[in-house]
């Protein structure tokens, strides 16, 4: 039995499902990021011909020359696959006129209004759009709002002439990265994909079978599979949220709330552990709620839960700078003139990704209260704020560095951080990570 006959596929979608399932067509991949370089480099160890798309040269340039700059893709991976011409780059968008699939993977931020950017999203469907063919595939992984892919990238390619559905075909699927992870990557992680019609789901859940090990799951529409992304991050986002409160309040009563989150996740079921720390970063857990919150207000819903446990985590850099001003009054210091060494700049252990990272917000608060702040981070040898365009270096953390500072505050906890140095080192430790729980400590120590 054809496929056609088996699925109710259409000759151009059985046509795209045999050359997916044969590995014969040519696949882009639109934004060559943290998401974006991943997938494509599994795609092209798969065996497929992929063509990435970016918008900056420099990343191009890199690509071509199997040069690595995302922590999760395997340096001789990529030089490999480069060699092999299964991957090259370019910033010219006329050669998505010779792909068979593509898979858009741009940034969605929030604007100054705290609202969703979708002008990424956008400009990549416009361009697409300008090039796209019949029997074509078009997959968005961007996280964006519930109604994107039907409402925004949909008509975009429809300006083309093409009919979606019946001559191109268009789903979402959310991307599921975590930086650093170090048991699941692009390639083990389950996928979620809901197209426009059943056809655009099962050729995409095609695509990402003949490249993946994890599951596909398959949902009813484009919209189920935006909102489970949001969701997602939502639950992580509040159940943060109330761990960071149980800190502020533990903190006041003269609790441990490690110990207390410790003893909590001792019970078999029915809790989950998460911890508190300075504040969220990275790209989805403190911008996406926002995403869900902005889309309610159009069906006159006010998501109070989320908006709230935003503030809250919002809120804890504040409270980090607050502790510190506390610490160093207890030492007979005021904060103006005192010496503080943040120790991590990257917003989790052992990644370069300073994106939205709680420490930029930290260090700014504590220049402008006239503390000499510094930060240290391996991975992250020089950071910018661009919407003030104040920029920052890593100094060196060595012993001199830790004697002459006021108070060493342990902002990110890279396992590469010699904490039994900084125990042995440092005269006021603040740990807001918890990161040297059973470690000798000379000084005072005091956690978050």
């Amino acid at each position: 039995m054809s496929i056609t006959a088996a699925t109710g596929a259409s000759p151009l979608a059985e046509q795209l499902i045999k050359k997916l399932l044969t590995k014969q067509a040519v696949i882009g991949v639109v934004g060559l990021g943290y998401v974006g370089l991943p997938l494509a480099v599994e795609k092209a160890k798969a065996g497929f011909k992929v063509i990435g798309f970016d918008v900056q040269q420099s990343k191009v340039d890199m690509v071509n020359q199997g040069i690595n700059y995302i922590g999760d893709v395997v340096d001789d991976d990529l030089r490999q696959i480069v060699k092999d011409k299964k991957l090259q780059a370019t910033a010219d968008y006329s050669f998505i006129d010779q792909v068979d699939a593509v898979t858009i993977c741009v940034p969605t931020p929030l604007d100054i209004y705290q609202q969703p950017d979708t002008s990424y999203v956008q400009y990549s469907a416009k361009e697409i759009a300008r090039y796209l063919h019949p029997g074509m595939l078009v997959v968005l992984e961007s996280t964006t709002y519930p109604g994107t892919t039907e409402e925004l990238v949909k008509p975009i390619l429809e300006q083309s002439g093409l009919i979606c559905g019946v001559d191109f075909f268009l789903a979402y699927s959310p991307e599921r990265v975590d930086p650093g992870n170090k048991h699941y990557n692009t390639k083990n992680t389950p996928k979620v994909v809901g197209g426009i019609t059943s056809a655009c789901t099962q050729i995409a859940t095609t695509m990402y079978r003949t490249v993946l090990d994890g599951e596909v799951f398959e949902v009813s529409s484009p919209a189920v599979a935006e909102m489970e992304k949001i969701y997602e991050n939502t639950f992580r986002n509040i159940n943060i949220a109330l761990a960071n409160e149980m800190a502020i309040l533990c903190n006041r009563m003269g609790i441990n709330v490690w110990e207390v989150i410790d003893a909590a996740k001792s019970k078999p079921y029915g809790f989950m552990a998460f911890y508190p720390g300075p504040g969220l970063g990275g790209h989805c857990i403190p911008i996406d709620p926002f995403y869900l919150t902005w889309k309610a207000r159009e069906y006159n819903y006010h998501t109070r839960l989320i908006e709230c446990a935003g503030e809250i985590n919002n809120s804890m850099p504040e409270f980090v700078v607050e502790r510190i001003t506390h610490i160093l009054n207890d030492e007979g210091k005021p904060l103006n003139g005192s010496k503080v060494f943040l120790l991590g700049m990257a917003y989790k252990k052992d990644i370069d990704d300073y994106r939205e990272s709680p420490v930029i917000t930290i260090i700014e608060e504590l220049t402008k209260k006239g503390a000499a702040a510094k930060y240290n981070d391996p991975f992250v040898p020089s950071c910018k704020n661009h919407l003030k365009g104040t920029y920052y270096e890593s100094s060196p953390l060595t012993v001199q560095a830790l004697e002459e500072a006021d108070i060493v505050v342990v902002t990110t906890d890279h396992s590469c951080f010699d904490y039994d140095l900084i125990g042995r080192t440092g005269k006021v430790i603040f740990d807001t990570r918890n990161a040297m729980k059973n470690r000798k400590v000379n000084g005072k120590y005091y956690r978050l």
